[in-house]
């Protein structure tokens, strides 16, 4: 199957899908139809066997193409839900919230610029959420439950 955009559900095209390979872009995908469930941020080349190399205990099940990005990158992470506790704006990758704004939980946020992954550990790993420009009021409602994230990361052109 060739996917140049999102397709927010694979399972019509195929029954199973366990490796790809991305010519060109980035792209997120899903192990879940409509961009539900684990996330994985993928950039060109090959991804033969997905499921142990990412831990995936599923089938990519839906993807979405991350366009390309020029311009300035622009986030606000806030420490609870709707926009509340306390606020810092990032213009730029942060490693670790609590060693930087003493901050131990982000609760929502508001993208402003720019396309970001953020990680729930320090340093960019554990599970990942892709965010693009918008508003996110409660990672709780959007199914991240007793998720805690704490580093955030530009997607930059260099994976074009």
């Amino acid at each position: 199957m060739s996917a140049m955009s999102d397709c927010s559900d694979m399972t019509s095209y195929l029954s199973r899908c366990h490796s790809c390979r991305v010519e060109s872009g980035c792209f997120m995908v899903y192990d879940r139809p409509n961009y539900m469930g684990n996330q994985y941020f993928m950039r060109r080349g090959e991804y033969a066997d997905y499921m142990s190399m990412m831990g995936m205990r599923d089938c990519i099940r839906s993807c979405r193409m991350i366009p390309m990005h020029r311009g300035s990158y622009r986030m606000r992470i806030y420490e609870r839900e709707n926009f509340g506790g306390q606020m810092y704006e990032l213009m730029d990758d942060c490693d670790n919230i609590m060693d930087r704004y003493r901050m131990s939980d982000c609760m929502s946020c508001n993208v402003m610029d720019g396309h970001w992954l953020m990680y729930e550990q320090p340093h960019y790993r554990g599970r990942m959420m892709y965010l693009r420009p918008g508003e996110y009021r409660s990672f709780r409602d959007m199914g991240y439950s007793g998720m805690r994230w704490m580093s955030m990361r530009r997607i930059m052109d260099s994976c074009y």
